[in-house]
């Protein structure tokens, strides 16, 4: 039944964007599946699962209560001064303070209020998961794209040596013409080897934070996509279904919470007592009830002072919270934009330096241009081409970021295994 209960909890914490969003596969990412395997086993969301249980025992010991039985007992010998007479008294008793209702109900409220703090926290904790994994994944992506195009680089000028020195064989080229083009490969296979790091460091990067992820040898390379809605549509998405704002508001209904049940503590519990003495060696029997009533003091009203002005401070808290999404969303939403507008220059660019540079080969092949040119032309070429392979990666990170932070990306509840907890 505890199991149940929980599970319903948690499918109305993540409601919202289950019902909101249909995930999908995007070829240039992992699938899903393998997306929650990963991020499931990725210690900080590890890490919230165990706070769930966490916040499930602070909700079981704010319903109990703090109160507990005591047990009271003591024994003395009366001497009777007339008789010389030794007398056994002893006592026993049961005691317990009792909770007021008002303060029963707030802290059943604190203890619902908890769960769902650390259910928010688990979300939260997939979402900087998912981050992290949507960075590194596109870290990977550039630098192994990079070590890509520098190959190709590398064969176009061995390429270009070939075509020199076949010429210089046949006396239409000088020997220094012969050893600018070897030079400019050797000088492509530096930057080769330099690639090949980068692309090695990523790939340790990525492996190290998620070692179950698998990697695929030849992985593919999306294109773009623009977006098609406004601002506002995006707002609406990435404020509804954020578990950073989520948290914000659980964090600051508990502090609500505490700071009623502060005003509350100010009428102290009463203490009720039955009491059993036995005395003159068991003679004169004795039961009787007591209620101790504490008086308050100052500390009861400055507790309750103290935890008024954090709930303040709480409410702060969660509107710089909003502040501070509305901005980061808006700067999403304005990065995927323009990124896929600089891809489509890029590549357009790219692609006008790729016929340049072809035209420039051709020409020197047949006697119409120096090899200087022809040189500065691959160069250009091969910038233009890195620059637009980097843009339209930029542009697919900054589009499923996104659609990460909005959570139309990836299931970030993780529905199936929530009813477990």
């Amino acid at each position: 039944m505890k199991r149940i209960w929980i599970a319903a909890l948690m499918a109305v914490a993540f409601s919202g964007y289950t019902q909101a969003a249909e995930f999908r596969d995007y070829p240039d990412l992992p699938s899903q599946q393998v997306v929650q395997q990963v991020l499931q086993n990725y210690p900080s969301v590890l890490a919230a699962q165990s706070g769930i249980k966490a916040g499930e025992a602070v909700r079981d010991r704010l319903e109990a209560g703090s109160h507990e039985f005591n047990v009271t007992a003591g024994t003395a010998r009366r001497r009777v001064r007339d008789t010389g007479e030794n007398l056994r008294d002893w006592n026993v008793g049961l005691e317990r303070a009792l909770r007021l209702p008002r303060k029963a109900e707030l802290d059943s409220a604190l203890g619902k209020q908890n769960v769902v703090l650390a259910q928010n926290g688990y979300g939260d904790a997939m979402h900087e998961a998912g981050r992290r994994l949507l960075s590194s994944w596109f870290a990977w992506l550039r630098e192994r794209n990079s070590s890509e195009q520098w190959q190709q680089q590398v064969e176009v000028l061995k390429q270009q040596l070939d075509v020199v020195t076949r010429r210089v064989k046949a006396g239409d080229a000088a020997q220094l013409e012969e050893e600018l083009a070897r030079a400019a490969v050797m000088q492509a296979e530096i930057d080769l080897q330099q690639a090949k790091l980068r692309a090695d460091n990523a790939t340790a990067v990525l492996k190290r934070h998620f070692p179950a992820l698998p990697l695929p040898s030849s992985p593919a390379v999306g294109a773009p996509q623009p977006l098609t809605q406004d601002l506002a549509y995006w707002l609406d998405l990435g404020l509804d279904h954020n578990h950073e704002l989520l948290l914000a508001r659980a964090e600051s209904r508990i502090a609500q919470l505490s700071a009623q049940r502060a005003d509350a503590d100010r009428i102290p519990d009463p203490t009720v007592g039955l009491h059993y003495i036995s005395e003159r060696n068991g003679s004169d029997n004795i039961t009787g009830v007591s209620v101790t009533i504490p008086l308050p003091g100052g500390a009861r009203r400055a507790a309750s002072t103290e935890a008024s002005a954090q709930a303040d401070m709480a409410t702060q808290r969660e509107a710089l919270v909003l502040r501070r999404l509305e901005a980061d969303i808006t700067s999403a939403y304005n990065s995927a934009r323009a990124s896929y507008a600089t891809w489509q220059s890029a590549t357009a660019a790219s692609e006008l330096m790729q016929r340049n540079a072809d035209k420039m080969a051709r020409a020197y092949a047949l006697g119409e241009s120096g090899l200087n040119d022809v040189l500065l032309a691959r160069r250009q070429a091969m910038g233009a081409r890195l620059a637009g392979s980097l843009a339209q990666l930029e542009s697919s990170e900054s589009f499923y970021r996104l659609l990460l932070d909005t959570h139309q990306l990836w299931p970030l509840g993780n529905e199936e295994e929530e009813g477990h907890h």
